[in-house]
């Protein structure tokens, strides 16, 4: 009995604490219940008329004025009930407000805003897998879609900002994944620009990021990495997750094949790769056998779509799936398997390289029958840097599905567009099991 009356005094004086001063709730709370009571007095008005006694006409005749007893009843109902109905949808609307005010974006529309959430709340489950701008680009279309977002980022940078914070703290690199929070931010305009800001070189902290410097800090404080990005997650208000593909500390090597020679070099280092001169033959992560961080299966598995690229062949998207049981995982879903080819080639990656180039590179790593589409630009508008072309469909590419669309970004031609690709992916994954036209029709 005593541990239940503490409970009923806590939460009475929780309760209590809505009408504290400078909160805005208490004006609307009265005018609620001055609706409610009118609506009562519009309703007493028709019992007592209804069932009428002298006794209560002797009472109700001293308020015969301020009651409006001169009007027929049917009219007082009326008065009465609408305006008691009127103030308790206007103290409804006030609390709402009041208590939403905090959270709503300046110039937007509160039923819109609500509207929006809901309908990305429900959205379909999607995984996405990558690392870098690439990623990045994707999740900030994807995030006007759908709350249900798992960005899987790759751990094997070790160049700028992350390579240094890897050796000097021995903490994953931040990078990407920070690149990805910021993409997912419910504020990008704002708390996602702080994140990625970068400190000059005369400051002392000369290439780092802000981002980078505040995951490394919560890990510390966390005691891990997988807590910081979390906790990260949470400052910036994303809509969905970003995870590591592995907790592990993997290194990517790659043999490169030296130009107008048939010698092969051992090249270690994500960073070192896309430098050396040469074409990469083949990747491999070591340890070569690093267990996935377990919520990346669990995402995987209840995905109803799951999109690799675009980012990086050799770098961003190879050493995701070289973990064995994350690309088990893949295999094992049922969720629509998408494939977003880069738009242009990679200087020291992917020259020259067709998009049944990047299938072939595909599956001499990983396996044949692994995506169930391809989505590659059709549109070869705009003008690329120097040394870079576009990535084209060819015949080759014709052993699966592929699926062709205006998906480019008119002020950098080189890179995807976040609303066009997004809208695309989102029209594939609805129309999995309608007439959806796939082919080589402009093969």
């Amino acid at each position: 009995m005593q541990k239940w009356l503490g409970t009923l005094k806590k939460e009475t004086a929780n309760t209590l604490r809505w009408l504290a001063p400078g909160l805005g709730v208490k004006r609307w709370f009265f005018l609620l219940l001055l609706g409610v009571t009118l609506l009562g007095v519009g309703l007493a008005y028709y019992l007592l008329d209804f069932y009428r006694s002298t006794a209560a006409d002797d009472i109700i005749s001293v308020l015969n004025v301020a009651t409006l007893r001169f009007l027929p009843r049917l009219i007082r109902v009326v008065i009465f009930g609408g305006l008691g109905v009127f103030l308790i949808f206007l103290g409804i609307w006030g609390l709402n407000r009041a208590l939403l005010n905090p959270f709503m974006r300046p110039g937007a529309r509160l039923v819109d805003q609500i509207a929006s959430y809901r309908r990305r709340e429900r959205g379909p489950r999607i995984v996405t897998l990558g690392g870098g701008h690439g990623m990045a680009t994707l999740l900030r279309g994807l995030k006007n879609h759908t709350s249900n977002l798992t960005a899987v980022v790759t751990v094997a940078d070790d160049g700028g900002s992350s390579g240094v914070l890897r050796q000097s703290l021995g903490i994953l690199p931040p990078g990407d994944i920070r690149n990805c929070l910021a993409a997912l931010s419910n504020d990008e305009a704002l708390l996602a620009q702080l994140f990625q800001y970068r400190f000059s070189d005369d400051t002392g902290l000369g290439g780092h990021s802000f981002g980078n410097l505040f995951i490394s800090a919560l890990a510390e404080i966390t005691g891990s990495f997988e807590d910081a990005v979390t906790e990260s997650g949470r400052v910036l208000s994303v809509h969905g997750q970003v995870l590591p593909a592995t907790l592990h500390d993997i290194r990517l090597v790659a043999e490169v094949r030296l130009p107008n020679t048939v010698n092969e070099i051992r090249v270690e280092g994500e960073s070192r790769i896309p430098s050396m001169p040469g074409r990469v033959r083949r990747v491999t992560i070591e340890p070569n056998n690093p267990s996935a961080f377990p919520p990346v299966i669990q995402a995987i598995l209840a995905a109803d779509m799951i999109v690799i690229g675009p980012g990086s062949l050799y770098t961003s998207l190879l050493p995701n799936l070289l973990v064995p049981d994350l690309l088990a995982a893949i295999r094992a879903s049922t969720a629509m398997k998408a494939y977003v080819v880069n738009i242009a080639t990679q200087r020291g990656e992917t020259a020259a390289y067709t998009c049944s180039d990047h299938i072939r590179v595909f599956e001499e790593h990983v396996g044949a029958d692994l995506f169930d589409v391809i989505v590659y630009n059709n549109n070869y508008e705009g003008a690329l840097p120097n040394g870079v072309d576009w990535v084209k469909l060819d015949q080759k590419a014709a052993v699966y599905p592929v699926f062709g669309a205006d998906v480019l970004d008119a002020e950098r031609p080189w890179r995807h567009d976040s609303d066009k690709l997004a809208e695309n992916l989102m029209d594939l994954l609805f129309e999995r099991k309608g007439p959806l036209a796939l082919g080589n029709d402009e093969l």
